[in-house]
Formats: structure tokens, sequence, C-alpha cells
């Protein structure tokens, strides 16, 4: 019996790094999970994340044949290989993931953005199969947007174009600082980190009660959060409706820049649902140019139940080896 043909997609997040061994109809025939903050040297986190891949290989059996790994990381630079200054990974300055990744296997490695990779995965396998202008938002430990634009991923002159969670959604000295170095970034306010700021600026400010009172900081997660809301929590439901009102206010700036048919949000926040749906749309739709009102598509990627990412970057050997 002949094996099948896989890529492994690697997701590489700032809390957990998740990769899947892919075949061509972008099924995943198996995946695993480990924390990326356990390792503050690449070199080890490599190593390790080859070894699990052996390990989750062996499990499937003889029946597939790896051919490539796709790697999608925050700040990850298609034309080098390399993730560059990504303020939410433990390793600093520009890491050249790619050729430490090539001193354990022949095989192709290609390095791209996480969000990029988000957005070949909608294009490919989720609910962008039909569209030629989208944009994809990642919604988790930090923000992530790839753009799509006339059936083509926008990288830019050096591969970093569409950091929009790295443009400044409330500039000046006194607002939050970003872990790129910068203040007032969309992501500090618009992703699970920046949801626990809001909540606990929101609660500091309020005398309402809380059941997330007793929480601390490092103890406060998105689904916690989350819950409460759903529960009728009134500052947890105000700690969303902040967030989605600065999703939408950038929004209405992404779409003038890009005219998109539909921008898919993804990731944990966006599990959230109408907590987040309802006033991102409504705070876009206020701040559109009338051009362009009631034509913008908010939507969840139907990719939620799967992993995007791991989708995306593994569709990049599929393109290699069709070309």
């Amino acid at each position: 019996m002949a094996k099948k043909d896989v890529a492994v997609g690697i997701d590489i997040g700032g809390t957990n790094t998740v990769f899947g061994f892919v075949d061509r109809s972008g099924t995943i025939l198996g995946e695993d999970t480990f924390k990326t903050s356990q390792y503050d040297e690449i070199e080890v986190f490599v190593a390790a994340l080859y070894e699990k891949i052996l390990v989750t290989s062996q499990k499937i059996g003889n029946s597939i044949n790896v051919v490539g790994f796709g790697i999608g990381a925050p700040m990850g630079n298609i034309n080098k290989g390399t993730i560059e200054h990504a303020a939410g990974l433990p390793w600093k300055g520009i890491v050249p993931v790619a050729d430490i990744f090539k001193r354990h296997t022949d095989l192709p490695v290609i390095v791209t953005n996480d969000a990029n990779a988000a957005a070949v995965g909608e294009m490919i396998y989720g609910g962008a199969k039909e569209m030629k202008n989208f944009v994809v938002i990642t919604l988790g430990t930090g923000l992530g947007s790839g753009f799509v634009i006339d059936g083509k991923l926008v990288y830019g002159h050096d591969g970093f174009a569409g950091e929009i969670g790295h443009t400044a959604i409330r500039p000046g000295p006194s607002n939050r600082d970003c872990g790129c170095g910068r203040k007032g970034c969309l992501e500090t306010y618009v992703s699970a980190t920046g949801l626990k700021r809001s909540l606990l600026k929101i609660m500091a400010d309020s005398n309402a009660p809380s059941e997330l009172r007793k929480y601390s900081f490092d103890e406060l997660d998105a689904k916690i959060i989350h819950d409460a809301a759903v529960r009728g929590d009134y500052i947890a439901i105000r700690a969303f409706k902040h967030t989605g009102q600065m999703l939408g206010f950038k929004l209405a700036d992404v779409v003038a820049h890009t005219n998109p048919e539909a921008i898919f949000l993804f990731g944990g926040l966006a599990l959230a649902k109408d907590l987040i749906f309802e006033p991102a749309k409504e705070y876009m739709e206020e701040n559109l140019l009338s051009i362009y009102k009631d034509k913008v598509k908010l939507l969840a990627s139907e990719l939620s139940t799967q992993n995007a990412a791991v989708l995306g970057a593994s569709s990049l050997i599929w393109s290699i080896k069709e070309s």
C-alpha cells in the first residue's frame, strides 16, 4: 500500500506551539502541542519540537510520507526563513529558525508569519475559498493579520506587510506598553492579554461587584473572563465590549486600505462570538466611509474547530511542490 504524502504544519505561538500532519485535502492525520515558553534557547526548542514530531509520526504509523515542514510564527519572514524581533516569543532579535530546523532534516522548511499562514488556510480550506479579497485577524496572546488582495497573499517589500497588531490605536507616552517596545499598539487592547488589561482597568475604576475580583492578573485568562461574561458579570461584559470596540475602530481603517469582501476573526478570543463580534461590527460600521458601509462581512473562521495556522503553514509545502 502506497504511503500518503503529508506536510507538517507548525504554528509557533507565544504560549503554545501546535503541529499537525496534513494531507493534500486538508485532513489533519495527527497533531500535538507543547509550551513554547518553556524554551529560552531556540536550538533547544527546535530539537524538542523535532523530537516530538518524530514521536507523533510513529504513533500515526508507516502510512505517511512527510514531504516538508511549513512554519507559521509571529514576525516570520518567508524571504529569509527567520523570525525577527517577535515581541511575544522567548527568543529576541533575528532568529534563523529555518536554518536551525534544517540541521535535523533534508526536507524543505518554509517559515512565514503565523497570521499569513492562517489566511492561506482560510483561502484553501475555509470560508474564503471563493474569495479574492479578504483579511484574517488572529486573536490570541497577541494580534496578527493576513491580507489577501486579488487572490494573492500580501508580503510586502521584505516580508512584513500587514502587521496591524503593531499599529497605534492610542499613540502617546501615557498609553499601554507593548512587547515590541512601543506604546498604544492595537494588540495591547485587542488580544487575550489586552482583554485582561482592560478588565483590570475597568475593575479598578468601578465599584461594581464582579466574581473576577478574586483573581490576580496571572490567574486570569480569556476563558475565565468569557465564562463570567456569559453568566452576566458586568465587568467582564464591559471588558469584552471595550475590546470589540477597539477592534472595530481599527477594522474601519483596514477596510479603507484594502476594500475586502470579508474579514475573518480566528483564534481563542474569537470563540467569544457575539461578545466580541457585535461591538466590533457596530464600531466598524460606525467609523466606515459611506462608500464601504454594509458591504464588508465580519465572519468567524470556518476553521475554528481545527488549527488554521497549521493548515496554512502546511499548504506552503504543497505550493512549492506544485510550482
